[in-house]
């Protein structure tokens, strides 16, 4: 093991809480208008099995974006996050609220982000995740580039990331989640 990867497994092991930005970490950053003027946004099935992942796992999530927009909400729903914040100007503020109300410490959150806004969040949080489209600011701070883009899987590996770092069993994580009572 590279001292890279003891140092990631290190904080694997920390982490209580992942979050995940929106637009260009969980959707491919373009919005879609309908011919009513209708905004939408494509996600994708194999991030959400990486929320469902870390909820087996015991793992809290949310999202955190900047955009206040019912589909973001609706999705929220869906994953069955613990928490979602929308409008948000200060992400750093916001998850240091978050920690202060959970009683835990900033190294304690994991994180998914691709732009500008998320920069401060990758020095202060403790493991960091950017999709491989991200801004080269972003991949430059991160503690692991994801193979796959936003929008394209990038949560499910950087969840599945975090589980192979503690040492998780994928398989053996869902088939007691699917498995009948008593086998």
């Amino acid at each position: 093991m590279t001292l890279s990867e003891v140092i990631i497994k290190e904080k694997a092991a920390r982490i209580k809480w992942f979050f995940s930005d929106v637009d260009g970490s969980l959707t491919d950053g373009c919005t879609y208008y309908s011919s009513r003027g209708e905004e939408m946004k494509k996600f994708s099935h194999s991030d959400g099995t990486g929320f469902f992942l870390l909820r087996l796992a015991g793992i809290k999530t949310g999202l955190i974006t900047g955009e206040n927009i019912e589909i973001v909400s609706r999705r929220a729903e869906k994953l069955k996050t613990d928490r979602c914040f929308l409008g948000v100007t200060d992400k750093l503020a916001v998850l240091e609220e978050l920690a202060v109300e959970e009683r835990i410490s900033l190294d304690e959150i994991a994180y998914l982000g691709d732009d500008l806004n998320d920069y401060l969040l990758f020095a202060r949080l403790g493991l960091t995740f950017a999709p491989s489209d991200a801004r080269p600011e972003i991949r430059a701070k991160a503690d692991f580039i994801c193979m796959n883009t936003g929008g394209h899987g990038a949560f499910r590996e950087a969840a599945e990331t975090l589980l192979r770092y503690r040492e998780v069993d994928i398989i053996k994580l869902i088939h007691s989640a699917i498995a009948p009572p008593g086998r």
